[in-house]
């Protein structure tokens, strides 16, 4: 079984292959059961979640990640999420490889948010608003530079260090970077607003968003999480990743649950997107928003691809 670490799993996921890669791979689909999530130490400044994500293709590949979401680390100055993913042959059960997944992790969840822009965006969007430093976050704008031509980013996030140090890293890399000083006046310019938190209430408002806008939920993927509030979601048309969305966000189960939507109007995934099986944008004034909570699909394109490349 080969080994590859943090640094072996991100130089095989640059991200022009690997969302070239996510796009085929919803096209074609793959075996995706409901994940497992068991919390742990419930109610308690130790309280964590661990999800179980298998996937596998027909006659292919078997993967199969875990995640431990600890949100009570950034106390600790740790991380708040660990993964570790391990790739199958899918027609023997035998181990081929284990990976980081938290690489695995953060940049297939960018990769995924960049893709449904390429549906969703102006296809001249060039300034984001980056609501969240910590790894997903900061992977975002080069994601979104990979498919579209993103050359202004600012960034919020409660911890200003983090801001600082992301706005610095992205300069070098040849973004017009800067802090957000005020987040209603950033959002209300923006043409793509990226949310990546670990929210549990409503950090961006439907009222900030202008026309044409895009806006991206990366963060909620428990009930108990939420980074927009319900005006986000009026006058907009609404895609999801996956059909597991619905159950498992609070940024919609709560709107849902005030009849702000039906779970009719949630039935636009990205596996229709790339089967061009719905539309995406139509036109440049209308305002969009993609909620993703992550699929295994995703991993097993993003494993499959190291594998692949080390062969």
């Amino acid at each position: 079984m080969k080994i590859f670490d943090s640094i072996a799993t991100r130089e095989a996921l640059d991200f022009e292959s690997l969302i070239s890669r996510l796009r085929q791979a919803f096209i074609d689909g793959c075996h995706v059961p409901l994940r497992h999530s068991h919390v742990l130490n419930t109610g308690s400044e130790n309280e964590g979640t661990v999800l179980v994500m298998p996937a596998w293709q027909d006659n292919g590949y078997l993967g199969i990640k875990t995640v431990n979401i600890f949100q009570g680390n950034a106390q600790r100055g740790m991380p708040g999420l660990h993964s570790t993913y391990v790739l199958y042959d899918g027609r023997t059960g035998a181990p081929l490889a284990q990976l980081d997944g938290n690489e695995i992790t953060s940049r297939r969840t960018a990769a995924a948010s960049a893709l449904a822009a390429t549906y969703l965006a102006r296809r001249d969007a060039s300034r984001l608003v980056l609501l969240g430093a910590g790894r997903v976050g900061s992977l975002v704008p080069l994601a979104y530079r990979s498919q579209l031509p993103i050359a202004n980013v600012e960034v919020w996030d409660r911890n200003p260090q983090a801001v600082a140090a992301l706005v610095d890293r992205l300069t070098r890399l040849g973004f017009n970077a800067a802090p957000v000083t005020h987040l209603e006046a950033s959002v209300r310019r923006a043409d793509v607003v990226t949310c990546a938190t670990l929210a549990t209430e409503p950090v961006v408002f439907g009222e900030w968003l202008s026309p044409g806008s895009h806006l991206d939920l990366i963060g909620s993927f428990t009930p108990r999480m939420r980074e927009a509030d319900d005006a986000c979601f009026q006058h907009a048309e609404i895609y999801v990743d996956t059909d597991e969305a619905p159950q498992k966000s609070g940024d919609l189960l709560g709107p849902l649950s005030r009849d702000v939507m039906t779970i009719g109007s949630l039935s636009r995934t990205l596996t229709a997107l790339c089967r061009s099986e719905v539309e995406g944008r139509v036109n440049n004034s209308q305002r969009t928003v993609f909620k993703a909570v992550g699929t295994a699909l995703e991993d097993l394109a993003a494993a499959v691809q190291v594998y692949e490349k080390s062969n």
